[in-house]
């Protein structure tokens, strides 16, 4: 697979985890209420894939939705910082993104879906968290920095990017690089077309049969999570995991396996001071496929193809076009 350099106007904004926690545990809860209406209004896609959000050019957004029969979508909007709600029959209403009670917040948003005739059912808690509280009685997360937004969306804006390039090189199954509100991190996955063994679990708050779908086809996965240490870290992992997986070198300098985790790690902060930060995270990203499509015995010569093979033509079709 190439590895393109860096854009000269890419930017990779730094952002501690520690200085914005509280605004990231807000934020989380938003879009865990969206992301819910999303799996409540859309069918199942293999994988949970229907339930994803994706990036957007103002921030994130949903699918687009439907209830009785209209489509609707919601996107969280962190230049106007407000969250849209837009139907197919020309209604609009907006949320403000702004410090206050989730549980204020949720009552806003129900609001404003009753009053766009859009009427549906969740589970009103959030899950894979530890000690989770019903949204409407969620009084503790409350704080919301739109600055620290801001930046964490301008870091989803260049991981999408070098995650669409690794995908690009991959001819197989793969999903879309995709946010997930589970644990508030995007990641796109790759796919052998093999059967998988049952997962075990072990999500906090997260039902069983939610990883039996998620894991049911064997799989790599790399993606970005804002979370842990420093300024968060792209990962990769696969299951099931091979003999050996652990072992193998994770590419750049200063990536490592992860204990903890159970998961190949690359520091955020590692990618931004490299020389080629998009060659940096691709190196990983690929080394850590390569890990384990090899030791599962995945057949590559299908699989892996150059994402540069038809850019002479394509460009030879687009000159003077515009």
């Amino acid at each position: 697979m190439t590895q393109p350099l860096t854009p000269a106007g890419a930017v990779w904004p730094p952002l501690l985890v520690d200085s914005w926690t509280d605004t990231r545990e807000t934020l989380h809860m938003m879009t865990q209420i969206v992301g819910k209406v999303q799996m409540a209004c859309t069918p199942l896609v293999n994988q949970w894939w229907n339930v994803a959000f994706e990036l957007s050019a103002r921030g994130i957004r949903t699918n687009t939705m439907s209830a009785e029969g209209r489509a609707f979508d919601a996107e969280f909007d962190f230049v106007a910082e407000e969250l849209v709600l837009r139907t197919s029959d020309g209604l609009r209403a907006a949320v403000a993104l702004r410090p206050r009670p989730i549980a204020e917040f949720y009552a806003e948003f129900r609001s404003a879906l009753v009053h766009m005739e859009i009427y549906v059912d969740i589970q009103a808690a959030p899950n894979e968290v530890e000690n989770p509280i019903p949204f409407a009685e969620d009084t503790t997360h409350h704080a919301y920095d739109s600055d620290a937004v801001r930046i964490f969306w301008q870091q989803l804006v260049q991981a999408d990017r070098v995650l669409n390039l690794w995908r690009a090189g991959f001819a197989g199954k793969a999903s879309p690089v995709q946010i997930w509100w589970g644990g508030l991190d995007m990641a796109c996955t790759l796919f052998s077309g093999r059967e998988a063994p049952p997962h075990p679990g072990g999500a906090p708050h997260c039902p069983k049969w939610v990883n039996l779908e998620a894991y049911n086809r064997q799989c790599a996965s790399g993606g970005f999570w804002p979370g842990g240490s420093g300024e968060g870290v792209f990962y990769a992992y696969c299951y099931p995991q091979p003999d050996g997986y652990s072992d193998r070198p994770a590419g750049p300098d200063g990536a490592h396996w992860d204990k903890s985790l159970g998961e190949f790690v690359l520091p955020y902060e590692v990618v931004t001071q490299s020389q080629d930060p998009d060659a940096t995270v691709l190196h990983f990203l690929q080394s850590t496929y390569e890990a384990a499509a090899d030791l599962a015995n995945w057949d590559r010569r299908l699989f892996d193809v150059n994402p540069a093979r038809l850019d002479p033509e394509i460009k030879a079709a687009n000159r003077n076009r515009i």
